[in-house]
């Protein structure tokens, strides 16, 4: 122990601390968490969302005999929606890079749930290898049917961190709803039309319309 320390009496020291406690509640509170960074994220979750969602929508209209494309054309289409998905990707790392918010400035509020979001976006990159060499390995596509159900689970991890910063109800419906679409779509990965009727709702409704209201409160708080 230093000179230092055995100066400060240990009242004193609590006091200091609970004191830098209410003032890092008082920044969440009043801090915003809005800005170009979360502009960026809506539009992410907006356009990801929308994108899927037709992919699964063009899916269910070839398992019901609705959509009669050539192997070629329908390979194109889904290449599309990934290039797309890319291109929304480098868009946002573009904008982030020009706005000059990083990970460890702006709103306390914006720098935990943007840290939270890019928690998750580094467990995909795992669960994809894995998920995908598993299912190569094995033959059974089915395997890889269960990286979906990962990624709405950690999804649903990352929209209750943002509750529990924001308290916003919309947000822990969200969360819940990533949840219940995790669970649902681990336990029907054998039954691809329920799967992908479910998984066609939760990007619409949890991902694309999200997305949404982030893009709209994040052009509100910049007007």
């Amino acid at each position: 122990m230093t000179e230092k320390s055995r100066s400060v009496p240990p009242g004193k020291s609590a006091a200091r601390n609970a004191e830098a406690d209410l003032a890092f509640l008082r920044q969440i509170v009043e801090s915003g968490g809005g800005g170009r960074r979360q502009m960026a994220m809506g539009v992410l979750f907006l356009v990801c969302g929308l994108l899927y969602g037709v992919q699964c929508l063009f899916h269910l209209g070839q398992i019901a005999g609705l959509i009669r494309w050539p192997d070629w054309a329908s390979l194109a289409f889904v290449v599309a929606i990934t290039l797309g998905a890319c291109l929304a990707i480098a868009w946002t790392v573009v904008m982030d890079r020009r706005s000059g918010v990083t990970a460890t400035r702006g709103p306390t509020v914006g720098r935990a749930m943007n840290s939270a979001f890019s928690a998750t976006g580094l467990g995909n990159l795992a669960i994809i290898v894995i998920f995908g060499l598993g299912s190569a390995r094995d033959g059974d596509f089915a395997v890889w049917l269960y990286y979906p159900a990962i990624v709405f689970a950690f999804q649903s991890m990352a929209w209750f961190v943002a509750w529990t910063l924001k308290r916003k109800a919309w947000m822990g419906l969200v969360a819940a709803g990533h949840w219940t679409t995790a669970v649902a779509l681990g336990l029907l990965v054998r039954e691809p039309v329920a799967y992908l009727w479910i998984t066609t709702a939760a990007l619409f409704l949890l991902f694309a319309l999200p997305g949404a209201i982030i893009l709209r409160d994040a052009l509100r708080a910049e007007a």
